[in-house]
């Protein structure tokens, strides 16, 4: 399915809410120019336009921030706290939890050298966790568990409960795919 539909909407309801022709918008470690006069958005750092679907993301999270983000909540969420995030979990394991777990079940102290990458900080929940801000307000909470004789190692995504007033459900699957891909 492509994007196209979803990209003309966010263009237009974003020109409507603001006279603002330019935007810049930090994400994780990249930022982009979103252009609303020339409908495109592109990477500053990679030099390239922007693809569809982060497009759209960021389109959504331009809109919110142009209507007031919400504050934090300072609770973190499972993903399955999320409307429908229940119907979604299966999806959101596969894309996200799971190559999570690939990339750091056999060496979790990598996880630490997010910190030196990102906007992030260690936090104190077991084995391993750090909270990441992959935009601006809109922090999430990796954690990592060992595994042993006994038990497989675990990995888990958090949000804080902000997130529900940012993006939709599938918007937050597909950006958490974008993280899990990229950190």
């Amino acid at each position: 399915m492509g994007y196209e539909l979803a990209l003309v909407k966010a263009y237009l309801e974003l020109e409507s809410l603001t006279s603002e022709k330019k935007f810049s918008v930090k994400l994780l470690a990249d930022e982009y120019e979103v252009d609303l006069e020339n409908k495109r958005i592109f990477s500053l750092a990679c030099n390239v336009p922007a693809k569809d679907y982060l497009g759209v993301l960021l389109l959504h999270y331009l809109i919110r921030k142009v209507k007031g983000l919400p504050s934090l909540k300072g609770a973190w969420i499972s993903f399955r706290q999320l409307p429908g995030g229940e119907g979604y979990f299966p999806a959101f394991t596969k894309r996200v939890i799971q190559p999570l777990l690939r990339k750091y079940k056999d060496n979790p102290e990598r996880l630490l050298e997010l910190t030196k990458r990102f906007k992030a900080e260690r936090e104190g929940y077991p084995d391993l966790s750090i909270s990441l801000e992959v935009l601006e307000r809109v922090p999430f909470l990796i954690t990592l568990q060992r595994g042993d004789e006994e038990f497989t190692p675990l990995a888990n995504l958090l949000f804080d409960g902000s997130i529900k007033d940012i993006f939709s459900t599938e918007d937050v699957v597909v950006l958490s795919e974008f993280v899990a891909r990229n950190i």
